[in-house]
């Protein structure tokens, strides 16, 4: 079993950074990718970022060249800075990991990401 324990989130003003931390626990040897959903309240959830074992990284296009997404394979954590903060970033963010089973996929618990004007 694998469990993701994320952290990071909190208020901050429009222009700011955060760095968000998603740490695996357990089996973790079967951990391919990791990343971050986002999920605004009252809309869709949305692929934010992913990296692969292999440190292959995707974004999706309205955070792009604001936020990096990182790992440490050796300690089992994904990172994800976020700068350059916008109000419409805030969201609740969800860590995953998956391997290359397409029936392994695990969530962390969330943290709120609010961002003011």
């Amino acid at each position: 079993q694998v469990q993701l324990m994320e952290s990071g989130g909190g208020l901050v003003q429009a222009g700011g950074s955060l760095r968000l931390s998603c740490a695996a626990s357990g089996t973790v040897l079967a951990i391919n990718n990791m990343g971050w959903y986002r999920q605004a309240y009252g809309k869709q959830r949305e692929l934010v970022a992913s990296v692969t074992r292999g440190g292959n990284t995707e974004y999706t296009d309205s955070v792009k060249g604001r936020f990096t997404i990182s790992r440490d394979n050796g300690k089992h954590t994904a990172y994800l800075q976020m700068n350059s903060l916008k109000p419409e970033d805030t969201a609740v963010y969800y860590c995953y990991a998956e391997g290359n089973d397409p029936d392994f996929h695990k969530w962390g618990q969330g943290t709120q990401v609010t961002v003011s004007s």
